[in-house]
């Protein structure tokens, strides 16, 4: 056993270098994909086009590309579109929702800046090749269940480990704002009346989360002054974790959904001088001309909930993301629950039905959760010099009945094969009655 174990220290830089030729060698095939409809999403969609990848790059874009050597593949017929990044989902940290043991979203406390989401991905989720299926080649796993809920990351939605997977670390800090509702309920009919409080005891509770709040960041700024000019200091994780927002190095990600928290939130990260992305965002579209004054983007994860208010249409969140990119608003769509991850595509449909522009509606799943998360310069669209992850559908990505039939994650063709389509195949060739 000795012996094995120093086999084993002594072989590994050795191993390790053959992964890393391994893995080059992967990306070396330089593809040129002809034939399909490219919507390159920056710019003007190419009929008939073609596309160069090399060494996981896009190396050239257009109507004629010159190939050098490179395997051809035909996509005659189709369409070529980069992958979709879905942000503010719980894809790769929840499995079933009623198996606790599947369900990782959340840690112990209320400020917990120090928690980072890409370390509990499950890399073996069955809910990965599904959404993957469909299109998605990026994921953004949030952390839930406090005030400050720790930061979240980008997945590529290829890997064997959480390490292969990640993309980008540390893309956003989550803040989820404390509610602003009001239980007028009497304690006569209150279900639990040992735990019933008076309106002006709710009242002084939320004030005071508020405060708590303005605290952590105040204390946050105070930890980085100090940590400048002391060359000797005593390093406390959860203020390391708050350098990077401090700094305004990563955007603060907030959640909220009612009109009164949003327009607090925002006066909050204007006077706090933060980078903030609005997220969940249900009455977003009621202050649009307030979010485009202060250029906050926002993810909008509601195009299919029903309207909570009585005067509000049936169609008041289908026409949302259109209200607000007329107002001048980047909306990005939300990847939601880590099962409807894969639907992505039918709310931003749903919102052109609505009001919302085609291809608005397609850098809404595109590029424009690229530029939220930082990585616009890899993902997004089909550039030269972007990373050669795309996929070519039967039809529009759109129209809920095109099919997803090829994808390439950094240039390396992926599977698409899943859980649907082996209990499809099973079936399909089931015995018959006779």
């Amino acid at each position: 056993m000795i012996y094995d174990l120093r086999f084993t220290i002594w072989a590994r830089p050795f191993l390790a270098f053959a992964f890393a030729v391994s893995c080059t060698m992967c990306f070396a095939e330089t593809l040129l994909l002809t034939g399909a409809t490219v919507h390159t999403v920056s710019g003007a969609t190419i009929t008939n086009g073609q596309v160069l990848v090399r060494d996981g790059k896009i190396a050239a874009v257009g109507k004629s590309v010159s190939g050098g050597g490179a395997r051809e593949i035909s996509l005659k017929s189709q369409h070529l579109y980069p992958g979709l990044v879905a942000l503010n989902t719980d894809l790769g940290l929840v499995e079933i929702d009623a198996v606790r043991s599947t369900v990782d979203v959340r840690e112990v406390g209320e400020y917990t800046p120090d928690v980072f989401s890409w370390l509990a991905v499950n890399p073996d989720s069955e809910l990965l090749p599904v959404a993957r299926a469909n299109g998605v080649s990026h994921f953004e796993p949030v952390p839930f269940g406090a005030v400050v809920s720790g930061q979240s990351g980008l997945l590529a939605l290829d890997g064997w480990t959480t390490e292969q997977m990640v993309a980008k670390k540390s893309i956003a800090l989550h803040v989820f704002w404390p509610s602003v509702n009001l239980d007028a309920m009497p304690k006569e009919k209150s279900r639990n009346p040992a735990k019933w409080k008076s309106l002006e005891d709710q009242d002084k509770e939320r004030k005071e989360k508020l405060r708590q709040l303005d605290d952590f960041f105040a204390e946050a700024r105070a930890y980085a002054k100090a940590r400048e000019g002391e060359k000797s200091f005593q390093i406390v994780p959860a203020w390391e974790a708050m350098l990077p927002v401090v700094h305004g190095e990563i955007p603060v990600t907030i959640h909220a959904d009612e009109v009164r928290q949003i327009r607090v939130a925002i006066s909050w990260a204007v006077t706090n001088g933060v980078k903030m992305i609005l997220a969940d965002a249900l009455d977003a579209w009621r202050v649009a001309d307030l979010l485009a004054k202060y250029k906050i983007p926002v993810i909008f994860n509601h195009v299919f909930t029903q309207p909570l208010r009585g005067e509000d249409g049936y169609d008041a969140h289908f026409r949302a993301a259109g209200v607000l990119t007329k107002a001048g608003v980047k909306v990005a769509f939300s990847g939601g629950g880590a099962s409807l991850v894969k639907n992505m595509p039918y709310a931003a449909a749903q919102s052109v039905a609505f009001g919302l522009s085609a291809d608005e509606a397609l850098k809404g799943i595109t590029l424009y959760p690229a530029q939220i998360a930082g990585v616009a310069d890899r993902l997004g669209s089909i550039e030269s010099g972007k990373d050669g992850t795309l996929f070519a559908t039967d039809g529009d990505i759109l129209d809920i009945r095109s099919n997803v039939k090829r994808m390439w994650i950094g240039g390396k063709e992926v599977s698409l094969e899943n859980r649907h389509t082996r209990l499809y195949e099973k079936y399909k060739n089931r015995p018959k009655s006779p």
